[in-house]
């Protein structure tokens, strides 16, 4: 019996995976609520498969299965169609916007007054005067456009041209040269043996973290350490 859950468990990870690939890989903010419970059925049927004593495991690997497969169908009918776009993964609201709070708006939103202004709070406005447009979007956070005067200044503000950032590359992971990301940079096994021996690093072991900086045509590396910090800072 408890090899048989333990298998049957093991089994019903297996095709939770597959169809979590399958779905995209989205966190729970970006979930819609078809999603959201889509989600915890197929968790369910999941459960009840991995505990299925009498043997009887296909009907909930069917089910696991038609979940879905179902949701990835209806998922890609969504990016296809506006309507059911509007059906299953619902729309943006306007809350607030220049000045005025939207009753109607909000009871269709199940917000009251008081858990609108927590959400402001938590995007980092504590009044409304500081916000020109506020947006409950369809997996339930909310987007704010700050009034112009609380906008954060821009480099075209101040006539400024700066130059624009890159994204890093990891070339070294834990003592390993990542060889693709290595290649993207244009840069080859040489290149990181003569980094390590100006910063005087013996051996590629010895990095836990070696990120390429292209602005300045370096590698930045973060050694491995045995020692803990001691303290906590944050008491």
């Amino acid at each position: 019996m408890v090899v048989q859950i333990i298998l049957t468990s093991l089994g019903s990870m297996a095709v939770l995976f597959i169809l979590t690939k399958l779905m995209g890989d989205r966190e729970m903010s970006q979930l819609s609520m078809f999603d959201y419970v889509n989600s915890i059925t197929i968790g369910s049927i999941a459960a009840e498969m991995a505990t299925a004593l009498e043997g009887d495991y296909i009907k909930p690997l069917i089910a696991l299965i038609v979940y879905g497969l179902g949701t990835l169908f209806i998922s890609y009918s969504t990016c296809k169609s506006i309507l059911l776009r509007r059906i299953f993964v619902g729309h943006p609201v306007i809350l607030y916007h220049e000045g005025r709070l939207f009753k109607k708006n909000l009871l269709k939103a199940k917000l009251d007054v008081n858990e609108f202004l927590s959400l402001c709070r938590v995007s980092g406005y504590f009044d409304l005067k500081d916000i020109h447009t506020a947006i409950l979007e369809s997996n339930g956070k909310l987007s704010v456009l700050p009034a112009v005067k609380n906008r954060p200044v821009t480099p075209e503000d101040l006539n400024l041209s700066p130059t624009q950032d890159n994204i890093l590359a990891n070339v070294i992971i834990d003592g390993h040269i990542m060889k693709d990301n290595l290649k993207a940079t244009g840069k080859n096994d040489k290149w990181i043996e003569k980094q390590l021996s100006n910063q005087k690093i013996k051996s590629v072991k010895d990095v836990y973290l070696g990120v390429y900086d292209n602005e300045n045509d370096r590698l930045d590396i973060y050694i491995k350490l045995t020692d803990k910090m001691d303290g906590d800072i944050f008491i």
